[in-house]
């Protein structure tokens, strides 16, 4: 199983689009407050359908927290900043997939607690920002899974 954890996510329709996302990967999901949005919002449950029930779902009030809870793990900052492509890693079964918000990205202290080898990023074309977060969720989430043959959940 892969860990995927947003941190200070922003808008509630990436959000509910990866809460189907790990429904149907089988990754665990772990949100980092603060949270731009109420999690009783129409437009997150809209996105996820009627996945809330079979994602499993952790919270957590700040970076530490999150951080104590995954000690052990190799975490990966999936950011624009990384230097290594994301299909360059052998992932493992256990392994954190950390995202930043939508508009900020990682904080320096998130991106600080991850060795550069572990900063990953997805190609773009030059001059390009990003890409949406729930679609580099599923890019990267599914390469970890790929790798390990679609062996067991995500």
């Amino acid at each position: 199983m892969f860990e995927i954890a947003l941190f200070e996510p922003k808008m509630p329709a990436n959000t509910g689009n990866i809460i189907r996302l790990a429904a149907n990967n089988g990754c665990r999901l772990h949100l980092i407050e603060p949270l731009g949005f109420d999690f009783e919002e129409k437009k997150l449950r809209r996105a996820g359908l009627d996945y809330h029930d079979l994602a499993k779902l952790q919270r957590y009030p700040n970076y530490d927290a999150f951080a104590k809870a995954m000690h052990g793990r190799r975490i990966f900052a999936c950011t624009t900043k990384g230097q290594v492509g994301y299909c360059d890693v052998r992932y493992e079964a256990g392994d954190v997939l950390l995202f930043g918000s939508e508009t900020a990205g990682l904080s320096d202290e998130a991106m600080q607690s991850v060795a550069a080898e572990r900063r990953i990023r997805i190609p773009m074309m030059p001059n390009n920002r990003s890409l949406n977060l729930s679609n580099s969720v599923a890019i990267i989430s599914y390469e970890a899974w790929r790798q390990c043959q679609f062996n067991g959940a995500g």
